[in-house]
C-alpha cells in the first residue's frame, strides 16, 4: 500500500472507530412501553373514571386488557405504572372506580392505577 491509499484509508478507519465507539457508548434501552401507547390504551376508560359508577365501557376495557398484554416485562410495567401515576394526578379519577376498574372489566391488570403506588416496586 502506498502513501497516497494509507492517507485516504485513514480518515475511513477514524470514521468507523469513532462509530463503533458510539454504539459502544450509547446508552441501552429496556424497551419499557412509551406513556403514549399507555395513554392511548386507557384513553376510553377516562369518562368512566371521572364519573360515579356503573360499567365501565367495552372500549375500555379492551385497551386495559391490550395494555396488560403490552406490559410484558418489568420494565414496561413499571413504565406503565408511572405514566399511570402521573395521569391520575393530573386528572380528576374517582379512586374506587380507578382501583375496581380490573375486576369490573373482568380481566387482570398487570399495572396499578393508583396516585399512592411505588412503581420501582412493580414486578
Amino acid at each position: 500500500m502506498n502513501s497516497s491509499s494509507q492517507a485516504k484509508a485513514v480518515p475511513l478507519i477514524m470514521a468507523l472507530l469513532f462509530m463503533l465507539l458510539i454504539l459502544l457508548l450509547a446508552p441501552t434501552s429496556e424497551g419499557a412501553i412509551s406513556c403514549g401507547t399507555v395513554i392511548s390504551k386507557v384513553k376510553p376508560c377516562i369518562s368512566y373514571l371521572q364519573g360515579t359508577g356503573g360499567k365501565p365501557p367495552q372500549p375500555c376495557c379492551a385497551g386495559c386488557q391490550s395494555l396488560s398484554s403490552a406490559a410484558a416485562t418489568t420494565a414496561d410495567r413499571q413504565a406503565a405504572c408511572t405514566c399511570l401515576k402521573n395521569a391520575y394526578q393530573k386528572i380528576k379519577i374517582n379512586g374506587q372506580l380507578a382501583q375496581g376498574l380490573p375486576k369490573n372489566c373482568g380481566i387482570s391488570l398487570s399495572v396499578p392505577i393508583s396516585p399512592s403506588v411505588d412503581c420501582t416496586k412493580v414486578n
